[in-house]
């Protein structure tokens, strides 16, 4: 849970790294909130509540970015990567680049899970 809290923490920071517990364990959570959220309104028979996993969906659209496109800068490629939709899913399965790159250091040097909120900033 911790690592869905610090993209929501870094809600619109396009700059910096991403490593892939950080971007996999967003997108797992963020898909069983939508799922809870669905079998909720199912199991309750109210249509009417639907709307709040449109309204969950909009708010964590740009955080969801954001991960994304920083997951592709610690592959080494640029954001726009993002947009082409399976080799963006190869990338974000990659292993981080090692060292240094463009955007950052490398997430997995700079410190262990000790203190996520380090992890990944500039």
């Amino acid at each position: 849970m911790n690592w869905y809290l610090k993209v929501l923490q870094q809600y619109a920071d396009f700059k910096g790294r991403a490593r892939r517990k950080e971007y996999w364990m967003f997108f797992l959570i963020n898909i069983l909130i939508s799922i809870t959220i669905n079998v909720i309104v199912v199991l309750l028979d109210l249509p009417s509540f639907q709307i709040l996993d449109s309204i969950y969906s909009i708010a964590v659209l740009i955080p969801s970015l954001a991960v994304g496109v920083r997951r592709m800068h610690d592959v080494g490629k640029s954001g726009w990567f993002l947009l082409i939709p399976f080799y963006s899913l190869y990338l974000a399965c990659l292993d981080s680049e090692p060292g240094p790159n463009n955007w950052g250091e490398n997430p997995k040097e700079i410190s262990d899970d000790s203190d996520i909120n380090l992890i990944g900033t500039e």
